[in-house]
């Protein structure tokens, strides 16, 4: 049967979009459904600051008259003119097991970039490199951390098979704290202690993010992230609705203890971010808050026992003056003092940021799961 490739106009076709995945994942012990108000929010014009800089267009796949696929295309503005490239994006990615269905919707971004002039097909980013990046090539054994993607194995064979090749391997790391590393940890808060001490000699002043303040806190650490990741491979500034807009949701699942900022005479120069893996919540919930998800949430947030270290950057003129040290040792310190946690996933990490990746070695992180960048020219 023929397959139709259709634009989202209408609120209906966006609620079939965003519905879909229930659809392909049913019966999928790993698959963790996304709260369906959140994502209706985030296909919003006006409620999703990306559509400021960015052109969307969403695209439905229908076989049979029924719903089979889905995917987005995007020109990223900000990011091509960042990195002085013409790309489109796809990304929220979705189809079932035919590959007719899947070439079809990657034709169909293709297309979209191609007529405006654009060269390189790239992702998935489902927005950007800000957002949920990448599509998972290793280990679908277990059900992904908050903010990462989840997806069945044959969609790496489907994007490889349309000609699309790696263009950057991201990955994830878990650090088990077993007993083992919690006198591992120990020797090394002990290590860290007096180079902590020295870095405030030296006027270094390390504090939690005051969340009560979130607007200035958001100024604060803006600065850090938009010079600190600066020169990492797919990085576009963050604009202030941007980082506003994810500082308000990251605020939501933070654990207060584990938010750290560095500040030197008044000045940010690192800050550091764990946030609670509320996917151990959402994957029993199936996208809904009413009636009784409201309450799982509420409920269950201080027994989650799992983890993710989503952001440790310290500006570029402040490296290996101290702010690191300072910043280690107090995140370790308290990290170890909440007795819940049992994991703590370090991601996402680009391949080639060895130095961060023997850190998190030296640290007991082991990787555990690969996402993927594809590319392809157009």
């Amino acid at each position: 049967m023929a397959i139709d490739i259709v634009p989202v106009l209408t609120k209906k076709q966006l609620k079939t979009f965003v519905k879909l995945p229930w659809k392909l994942y049913k019966g999928d012990p790993n698959w963790v459904p996304p709260l369906i108000k959140m994502e209706m929010e985030r296909f919003d014009p006006q409620k999703n600051p990306f559509y400021l800089h960015s052109d969307v267009t969403l695209f439905l796949a229908y076989k049979d008259n029924q719903p089979v696929g889905r995917i987005s295309a995007q020109i990223d503005h900000n990011f091509n003119e960042f990195q002085d490239v013409e790309t489109v994006h796809f990304g929220f990615f979705e189809s079932i097991e035919d590959k007719e269905v899947a070439f079809r919707l990657l034709d169909t971004v293709a297309d979209y970039g191609r007529a405006r002039g654009m060269k390189i097909l790239l992702g998935p980013f489902s927005f950007s490199t800000n957002d949920v990046a990448g599509l998972l090539v290793e280990d679908f054994k277990s059900p992904p951390r908050i903010m990462m993607p989840y997806n069945p194995p044959y969609y790496k064979d489907f994007i490889e098979e349309y000609g699309m090749r790696k263009a950057k391997d991201l990955l994830a790391y878990d650090i088990v704290v077993d007993e083992k590393f919690k006198k591992f940890a120990e020797h090394l808060i002990r290590r860290l202690k007096p180079l902590a001490e020295r870095a405030e000699s030296y006027g270094f002043k390390i504090r939690n993010i005051n969340f009560k303040d979130i607007d200035s806190e958001i100024e604060r650490v803006k600065v850090i992230y938009n010079d600190a990741w600066e020169r990492n491979w797919g990085f576009v500034p963050m604009t202030d609705e941007e980082i506003e807009h994810l500082g308000k949701e990251l605020k939501q699942v933070a654990i207060p203890q584990l938010a750290k900022i560095v500040e030197l005479k008044g000045e940010p120069v690192a800050f550091g971010l764990v946030i609670a893996d509320i996917n151990e919540i959402l994957i029993k919930m199936n996208g809904r808050l009413f009636p009784t998800g409201i309450f799982k949430l509420l409920f269950g947030f201080n027994r989650i026992k799992t983890v993710r270290l989503i952001a440790l950057g310290i500006r570029k003129g402040f490296r290996k003056r101290g702010a690191d040290s300072l910043l280690y040792y107090h995140l370790l310190k308290d990290g170890l003092a909440i007795k819940r946690l049992k994991t703590c996933e370090v991601s996402w990490l680009l391949e080639d940021n060895y130095l961060i990746i023997r850190a998190t070695e030296f640290m007991g992180g082991k990787k555990v799961k690969t996402y993927r960048i594809y590319e392809k020219p157009i």
